[in-house]
């Protein structure tokens, strides 16, 4: 075989095995924290109509999802991550790879908190569910709701979340 049939086939190769080794990247185990995801704003009004602001990281394809907070060394007090779903349903979330605490508040569909899991364990596979349909979930740094006094019932506003059910009076 000559110099030239074996680099064309070498060459092949590579663009075979190319997509394939793409799509293993986009589907498999991840590895490491992706890069930060485009920030979306994000106000939670609370109760006594304290007004708490975030910019957070919008996962929306299914990979960044996938991913989450996963190797992230640390979550900013005024950042986190909102996973939004494309129709209510059930959410459920796990720790696994992510090395600190999250508090993971979910949103129903009147944009109102629905229930938070405070501190949800580093590296765990326990699986964290909203127990009903929401329109969101978004994760914070562990502690940090109970510091702000976030609870269920708080209204959730962003321009990541489409405008609340409206309810007959």
């Amino acid at each position: 075989m000559t110099p030239a049939r074996i680099a064309g086939a070498c060459l092949c190769g590579l663009l075979l095995c190319g997509p394939v080794a793409t799509h293993a990247q986009e589907t498999g185990e991840p590895t490491h924290a992706q890069p930060e995801l485009p920030k979306v704003a994000l106000t939670i009004t609370g109760h006594d109509n304290a007004r708490h602001v975030f910019s957070v990281e919008k996962a929306t394809t299914p990979r960044e999802q996938q991913v989450g907070e996963m190797y992230r060394k640390s979550v900013p007090a005024d950042g986190g991550m909102i996973f939004v779903w494309s129709f209510p349903r059930q959410s459920d979330m796990w720790m696994q790879h992510t090395l600190v605490p999250l508090d993971i508040v979910f949103i129903g569909t009147d944009n109102r908190v629905s229930s938070i899991v405070e501190n949800a364990v580093p590296l765990s596979l326990a699986h964290i569910s909203s127990h009903g349909a929401v329109r969101a979930t978004l994760e914070l740094q562990g502690g940090l709701t109970e510091k702000l006094g976030i609870v269920v019932g708080d209204k959730v506003e962003s321009a990541a979340l489409p405008e609340a059910a409206k309810t007959s009076p």
